[in-house]
């Protein structure tokens, strides 16, 4: 029996696949992640943009085409936001949400609804199969900040994290390259009285490199910097959400800090991690943004020196107050994400410019048209000439911006 689980969307789904494929595994299922001819499908799907749940839907159709009769399991944050809509589907058998995905592996031969309201933390998943290059570490799940903008605390439920000891074995029981400790909103994480600063001291003894996913800019300060300084092998790259350059956008989005206190974030980062890529998601054409506002948020961009700009043109989620607001023109917004795109671009050049000639530590993830492409610990996508072994970090120097990213070679 073949079984395939596509995942749309976040790094979050990304672990919840990766753990039902293992679970998979273990029932005598044969896997795979790319669309393809199976006996089964789980469709994890995302809701955070209208794009998103299109592309959501738009796999069911691909699924189908590759067989008609075929179980077709559909789950994630879309169908906890439509669960009706992804059963009236032809060839979907069965729709589950957001929460308990765990669950889904008990329920292969069930057909119908399965939308489960429960709010705490599973720690029930199926172990992540040892030996991969990258591993996503799921820590935490839910989010209380109820952005104006965004859907998924809905869909997702309130913060609940995982305990800092389970974190730390399963770690250590994959064994990758990199580990990413990722979350729905990993600044909230939470064991007992402890935050994400004891669980990065908990992490210490860990023998990969660890990376962090998404980061609010409030749980940025020098305790969690210090701790992060002490890793044995931290990727010195921070993706911090902005969404806005504006004060007056902001506080329309709910966002609870100043263009001032991100820039000063960003600061400290640098004063801890000098070389540190700083990554961030910018929303172009908010309801409440003026050109002025958005002009300011080019500013921001231009002086933190992003090393990466995530675009994403203003989406209303129907049930959050920004639906609610009256929408720009969709020639204004779409000008906007062509500008920031633009300066994303040049953005990126520019942090490949300045890391010529230093020597970064490469992990080797794929080889395409004879060389070797991975990311190094501050996140540089990297060519080097040649096929090197996959899955094994090594030094390389720095030559020239390349491709979308630069080129680069072993440096022994």
């Amino acid at each position: 029996m073949k079984a395939v689980v596509f995942t749309l969307g976040c790094k979050v789904n990304g672990y919840e696949s990766a753990s039902l494929a293992a679970g998979l595994k273990e029932l005598g299922y044969d896997t795979d992640e790319k669309l393809c001819e199976a006996d089964v499908y789980i469709i994890n799907t995302c809701a955070v943009t209208a794009e998103a749940e299109k592309k959501s839907r738009q796999a069911i159709a691909r699924a189908k085409k590759y067989n008609a009769n075929a179980k077709i399991i559909v789950t994630g944050c879309a169908s906890e936001k439509s669960p009706d809509d992804f059963l009236k589907k032809e060839g979907v058998t069965l729709v589950t949400g957001a929460k308990s995905k765990e669950k889904i592996l008990s329920l292969l031969s069930e057909t119908g609804k399965r939308i489960t309201e429960e709010d705490e933390y599973a720690e029930s998943y199926f172990p992540l199969s040892k030996g991969k290059t990258r591993s996503y570490i799921k820590v935490q799940d839910g989010c209380d900040n109820f952005c104006s903008y965004c859907v998924i605390p809905y869909l997702r439920g309130r913060s609940r994290s995982r305990k800092a000891e389970n974190v730390a074995a399963e770690i250590e029981s994959v064994s990758p390259a990199e580990a990413v400790v990722t979350g729905i909103n990993l600044s909230s994480y939470r064991d007992g009285e402890n935050g994400l600063k004891e669980l990065i001291d908990r992490l210490s003894g860990v023998n990969c490199r660890i990376r962090l996913g998404s980061l609010e800019a409030g749980v940025i300060d020098d305790g969690l910097l210090s701790s992060l300084k002490n890793l044995k092998d931290f990727a010195d790259h921070f993706h911090l959400s902005l969404q806005s350059g504006s004060d007056s956008v902001l506080k329309s989005m709910n966002r609870h800090y100043t263009a001032e206190e991100f820039s000063e974030k960003c600061d400290l980062i640098r004063k801890y991690f000098p070389n540190a890529g700083i990554t961030t998601d910018i929303i172009a054409g908010y309801p409440t943004e003026s050109e002025e506002y958005f002009s300011e948020t080019l500013a921001l961009a231009e002086k933190v020196k992003f090393s990466d700009i995530h675009c994403f043109p203003y989406s209303p989620r129907e049930g959050t107050v920004g639906a609610e607001l009256k929408i720009l023109d969709p020639k204004i917004v779409e000008g906007r994400t062509a500008r920031l795109l633009a300066l994303k671009a040049e953005l990126k050049r520019e942090f490949a410019e300045s890391q010529v000639g230093k020597t970064l530590m490469f992990l080797p993830e794929e080889r395409t048209g004879g060389e070797t492409v991975g990311y190094t610990g501050n996140y540089l996508r990297c060519f080097v000439k040649g096929d090197l072994p996959l899955g094994k970090i090594v030094p390389v120097k720095i030559e020239k911006p390349y491709k979308d990213g630069a080129a680069a070679s072993v440096d022994i």
